[in-house]
């Protein structure tokens, strides 16, 4: 069971991605409402090595051993990615040793303001940032930053970053009912996108519980609305849940474990990554489809949001 790696895991985007994980569970630089990895438990802009260097490549090394079928090397996991100040040391090994693999890095983009990390991630074949809001309030109301955190910085650094970095980036909106769909933040939204001038904008929302009770998804119909009203090239909405299971690297024997430690008592998911060894963002992937063909459902309790049998 490695540490700091999960996967290969499936990914509509990606391929089949072997994740890297440089952050503790649950350091980011956000707290959004609808994260599914959990509730952030260090708010932080500080970047140091929270993980070591040393750790990471030795299970790197040892996975890439036995010649794995993969087509990216993906940075992300439990919290922001960039806040680990050597991941750019991490993806320069990468780009040495394995040339002919793909890398992205997936980010909530607030970092980007910092001329140092610009630079450290300019080798990456991709980065998928995201932007949930373009005024400070709804910023504040989705995200929930550390109180450092202003949008007009964060949206000027994913425009110094397009300046700079010459390889792909898709930018990520995640939207929510009554959150950050008004007309007049989606107006702004609009603008921030035409600033930053991603390769792809990506519409995404909630198919799995949030860190807070109430969310409410927006319909596939509602998010074509948007891209109708935006009329921007590029933009498309992030498929399903249920058409993960389409893609070739999904696997079955995960999802059989998943359901055979539910059926013996319902589980959080950092109870089934206790049980499984199975990195929390790797089960994520399949949690929704397990959903969508009605086979699990969620229960809100007192430790959190718990996974278990629908039954028949």
């Amino acid at each position: 069971m490695y540490k700091h790696l999960f996967g290969p895991v499936p990914s509509r985007r990606l391929g089949m991605s072997l994740g890297i994980d440089l952050i503790p569970k649950k350091v980011c630089s956000l707290n959004c409402v609808y994260c599914e990895v959990g509730k952030t438990t260090k708010l932080t802009l500080d970047r140091m090595e929270y993980v070591k260097y040393n750790q990471v490549i030795d299970e790197l090394q040892q996975f890439m051993s036995n010649k794995p079928k993969i087509d990216y090397i993906t940075f992300s996991g439990s919290g922001e990615p960039t806040l680990n100040s050597r991941i750019g040391d991490v993806l320069n090994f990468v780009k040495t040793n394995y040339p002919d693999i793909k890398t992205a890095v997936l980010t909530n983009g607030t970092l980007f303001s910092n001329p140092k990390l610009r630079i450290e991630l300019l080798q990456a074949d991709v980065i998928l940032p995201s932007l949930d809001a373009a005024s400070q309030a709804v910023f504040e109301k989705i995200d929930r930053p550390n109180s450092n955190l202003k949008i007009e910085t964060y949206i000027q650094g994913l425009i110094d970053l397009r300046k700079e970095y010459k390889g792909k980036i898709w930018l990520e909106i995640f939207l929510l009912k009554d959150y950050n769909d008004s007309k007049e933040e989606l107006d702004l939204l609009k603008k921030a996108i035409l600033r930053i001038n991603p390769d792809s904008i990506q519409l995404n929302t909630l198919d799995r519980p949030g860190t807070i009770d109430g969310l409410v998804p927006l319909s596939k119909s509602e998010l074509q609305e948007i891209v109708d009203d935006w009329n921007l090239p590029n933009v498309e909405i992030i498929a399903a849940a249920q058409e993960r299971t389409t893609i070739e690297s999904y696997s079955g024997d995960i999802e059989t474990a998943i359901l055979e430690t539910i059926a013996r008592r319902p589980c959080t998911l950092d109870d089934l990554h206790d049980f499984l060894g199975v990195h929390v963002n790797e089960i994520n992937k399949y949690l929704g489809p397990l959903e969508a063909k009605n086979k699990i459902k969620t229960i809100q309790l007192e430790r959190g949001v718990f996974y278990e049998l629908k039954q028949k």
